[in-house]
């Protein structure tokens, strides 16, 4: 079969061309076609000479997953229905805002996690997303957008890896991808405008924090172990007091001096001012900033959104007590694409394929 370039990063495409008896500047010139210009066609790379051109097209290709879905929100954010297999797509979302681009990357098909207030989830999981997987959502991105782009100014300028999945429980694709992003022979982006998000599974965020740190969020939810074991069920696993002590060990390599913590506010169950309290107590045991998220409804949930006073309220115990917070501006809930409710179309082998990744988790 032939290889999929969009696997490799920069030192994967490197010792494929040495394979193939090429020079190491080819490979740069490959990497710069296919991550900075999103050209697919090995005839359409135009300093390569014939000779190579025919070579690649003979063992190599430009692969990545086709798009099937294609929704504008009435604010502006865009999804995407990406197939990875025959069995299986995922979802990407681009939020376009007044100073920056976000797309949101998914890292898995599914989520082997099952935290109670994620559509994600709730649909079980069935595989580990590859490199060319993850990259190709945002080489299908910025072609995509930049289809009309006459100015080529950059559309897209922050990554976020808050998809679909559990990033640190795919790390071998993840980590290639990342550096693809950073990469500046492909996507140039600064470590400090990607981002990582993860539940708190800890020998993951150990390794990303040595191999390739870049900003980190942690999906919180919770300021104490009883209720976090509820709605986050990795918590039984790596408690607080462990992710804390993970977040303090990332932080000594992070691009940013603090770690972000996510809050879905959910009514009646952790949005009291006593949690506020709580949380303000763990601000104060690791550099953080608090990005609350008022729950976005997806079918068969058992919650309920916090009252907009309420977050307000809870919002002003925090920024009393010192800590810096911020409540996230709800988009694209309308194509249900916000935060939490990505769901792509997953064939479910929680019992089979899952049951890996499971025993890291509960072992």
């Amino acid at each position: 079969m032939k290889k999929n370039l969009l696997d490799l990063d920069a030192a994967g495409l490197a010792g494929f061309f040495e394979e193939l008896g090429e020079k190491p500047f080819r490979a740069r010139q490959v990497l710069k076609w296919i991550h900075q210009s999103g050209e697919g066609d090995f005839a359409a790379m135009s300093d390569l000479a014939k000779s190579l051109r025919e070579k690649l097209a003979g063992v190599a290709r430009v692969h990545a997953p086709t798009v099937v879905g294609d929704t504008l929100a009435g604010d502006g954010t865009r999804k995407w229905l990406v197939k990875v297999d025959t069995a299986n797509a995922v979802e990407t979302v681009f939020i376009p805002e007044t100073n920056r681009g976000t797309l949101c990357v998914s890292s898995q098909a599914g989520c082997v996690l099952d935290c109670a207030f994620c559509s994600t989830g709730k649909q079980g999981f069935n595989r580990n997303l590859s490199t060319g997987e993850i990259i190709g959502q945002l080489w299908l991105a910025n072609r995509v957008l930049n289809e009309n782009n006459k100015e080529k100014e950059r559309i897209i300028s922050n990554v976020v890896m808050m998809g679909m999945g559990e990033p640190m429980l795919n790390l071998d694709s993840v980590i290639p991808a990342l550096r693809l992003m950073l990469d500046d022979n492909a996507y140039g982006l600064s470590r400090r405008r990607v981002t990582v998000s993860t539940a708190g599974v800890i020998p993951g965020m150990d390794r990303l924090r040595d191999e390739c740190p870049v900003a980190l969020a942690i999906s919180l939810h919770a300021p104490n172990d009883e209720l976090r074991d509820r709605l986050v069920p990795v918590n039984r696993k790596y408690p607080l007091r462990d992710l804390i002590a993970a977040c303090n060990r990332y932080l000594e390599k992070a691009p940013r001096d603090f770690v972000t913590f996510e809050y879905v506010m959910l009514d009646g169950v952790n949005d009291a001012p006593a949690h506020a309290r709580e949380l303000a107590a763990i601000s104060r045991r690791v550099r953080c900033k608090y990005n609350l998220i008022p729950f976005n409804p997806f079918p068969n949930s058992e919650f309920r959104r916090s009252d907009p006073e309420r977050i307000r309220a809870f919002a002003e115990i925090l920024a009393r007590a010192g800590v810096t917070v911020t409540t996230r501006k709800t988009r694209g809930d309308d194509i249900a694409a916000a935060c939490g409710q990505l769901a792509g179309d997953v064939a479910d082998r929680t019992r089979r394929s899952g049951r890996l990744a499971l025993k890291e988790v509960r072992a």
